[in-house]
């Protein structure tokens, strides 16, 4: 297994990493909407937060060579279903190729540091010809 990690998200909170590659897939942690910067958490509302994630994300796949187009699976956690429909919609920016990665939303009691909204993902390395 090989960690990465990146400046460009924020750094993990406790015993893990940001992503780890194991062969050809990259597990990425549940990123929350930290400022990658202070390492606290984004003034706003669920938009906000949603975006910040997206990018934290982003970040780290950048790191791992990926994009976007290589996940494979997600995994969204919100505090109130009630925002899937805003989640939602950005999400649909940023995985907007076909076909679009397998998914599960769920609703949960709570996050870390008091998030709204907190998202995990597996990606999968390109194949070379």
């Amino acid at each position: 297994m090989q960690p990465i990690s990146t400046k460009k998200a924020p750094a993990a909170i406790g015993p893990y990493s940001q992503a780890v590659r194991a062969g050809t897939f990259v597990f990425l942690s549940g990123q929350i909407p930290l400022d990658p910067g202070t390492g606290q958490m984004i003034e706003g509302g669920i938009e906000a937060q949603a975006e910040r994630v997206l990018s934290n994300l982003g970040a780290v796949l950048q790191a791992a060579g990926l994009t976007f187009d290589h996940v494979v699976r997600t995994t969204i956690y919100l505090t109130d279903l009630g925002d899937f429909q805003k989640v939602n919609e950005l999400y649909a920016k940023h995985f907007s190729h076909a076909p679009e990665p397998a998914r599960s939303t769920v609703q949960v009691a709570a996050l870390p540091r008091g998030a709204m909204v907190e998202i995990d993902a597996i990606a999968v390395m390109p194949q070379l010809p």
